[in-house]
């Protein structure tokens, strides 16, 4: 195996109720904490299904951008884990491919995606005109109590506790970001915005904990809250665009990891 390339694959146990977190082979020191819990595998899916659903779960739920080291997915391993031939995890992992999670290199593998620090900042800004648009339906859609449940997110962060509990604050910051899409009620924009989330649900991982965004994210959430629960729909689509877009801006000066 050259060297700074990860060989990564799934072990049965990593896909039964136990939840094990094995099956990660590979010289260097990436341990099975790169992979994140797996839920069985619903066996009414087709083979294909199985293998992309679980595979796709595992990589959005990795730590990308902590390594510069390349992550290849070693797709006999994988299609002996799953149980299946290898048609279908290649078929899932081509899948993949087409929606940018993974890419294949000629006479070498399937690797994990690692967005340069120019994609990264185009699929933020690419985001905040959507999450934006979504804003403004909402000021005009969204119930009160929908609006209401976005305040009651953060219920647990008050009093300055981000710090000390920032894995749950950086899932909640996650799933803030994918409700306002949700109650745009927009199918049209849900569907585009679907596939660009789980990209941006990678980056707002690893910056979430760099410099003060936490800080500064709950300042940002509390007042978009305040724009939407006014119904002030210019307020609520400028905030929420400033918001995304001081991701980008954050990324262009701090985040050399990408280069």
């Amino acid at each position: 195996m050259s060297s700074g390339v990860h060989r990564l694959s799934l072990a049965k146990s990593a896909l039964g109720k136990s939840g094990a977190k094995r099956g990660v082979s590979g010289s260097d020191d990436l341990t099975a904490a790169a992979w994140p819990h797996l839920e069985s595998i619903d066996t009414s899916f087709s083979f294909k299904n199985k293998a992309y659903l679980a595979l796709k779960s595992a990589i959005v739920g990795m730590d990308v951008y902590g390594s510069r080291n390349e992550i290849r997915l070693d797709e006999r391993s994988l299609a002996e884990q799953f149980g299946v031939s290898r048609t279908p995890v290649r078929e899932a992992m081509a899948q993949l491919e087409r929606e940018g999670f993974v890419r294949s290199v000629p006479r070498r593998g399937v690797y994990v995606v690692r967005k340069s620090k120019r994609e990264v900042i185009e699929l933020i800004t690419a985001w905040a005109a959507l999450e934006s648009m979504a804003a403004r339906l909402i000021t005009q859609n969204a119930s009160d109590e929908e609006i209401a449940s976005l305040r009651r997110m953060f219920a647990t962060f008050e009093d300055g506790k981000i710090r000390a509990h920032l894995d749950e604050y950086s899932e909640i910051n996650i799933e803030f970001h994918q409700t306002i899409v949700q109650l745009s009620r927009n199918t049209v924009l849900i569907q585009l915005a679907e596939n660009l989330f789980t990209h941006m649900r990678m980056i707002r991982r690893k910056t979430i904990g760099e410099k003060d965004r936490a800080d500064r994210s709950i300042r940002d959430h509390m007042h978009i809250i305040e724009a939407l629960e006014a119904r002030d729909t210019e307020r609520a689509e400028t905030l929420v665009r400033d918001h995304a877009l001081g991701l980008a801006d954050h990324v262009a000066k701090f985040a050399d990891y990408l280069d």
